[in-house]
Formats: C-alpha cells, structure tokens, sequence
C-alpha cells in the first residue's frame, strides 16, 4: 500500500471517528453530570451515570482508532536486503 492511500484512509478514518466521539463524548457528559436523557431533549427518562461513563469510554477509544490506524498504516516499513549471488567480505 503506498503513503497516499494510507493517508486517506487516516483522514476518512479521523473523520468519521471525530464526529462519533465528539457526540458520544457530549452525550456522555450529559449523562456523568445528570442533564443527559435518551431522548435527546426530553425528560422522559434520564441517563444514568454509568451509562454516560460508558459513552466517555467508547469516545475515546473512538478517538484512537485514527491515531493507532495512522501509526501503523504511516510508519516506515524496515526494509528488505535482496540475497545477491556475491560472497560476503571477510570480516577485518
């Protein structure tokens, strides 16, 4: 795979995770400090505090999966030596 398409697909992926996390990490907010409710405005039913802990966390693995995704997908690969056909130097 070359730099470019990994540099997409870790943009995409920044993205479309940042915008996940940002909602979850709001929701879940809401829901540690008492104002958060399931249905988005309503105080039908309110969202415990577990559940907001829960939204914290699934935020920030969202939050790493763009930056462990561009890590390996960016890294530099070690290269490989061809064998060649011509004898080693002797060591001195």
């Amino acid at each position: 795979m070359n730099k470019n398409t990994s540099m997409i697909i870790t943009v995409v992926l920044a993205l479309l995770c940042s915008c996940c996390s940002l909602f979850t990490c709001i929701m879940g907010f809401g829901g540690v400090t008492g104002n958060g409710t399931y249905s988005l405005g309503g105080v039908d039913q309110p969202m415990p505090p577990t559940a907001g802990y829960a939204l914290l966390c699934v935020s920030v693995i969202l939050i790493l999966v763009p930056i462990i995704t561009g890590f390996f997908l960016l890294r530099k690969k070690p290269e490989t030596v061809a064998a060649s056909d011509e004898p080693l130097p002797p060591a001195s």
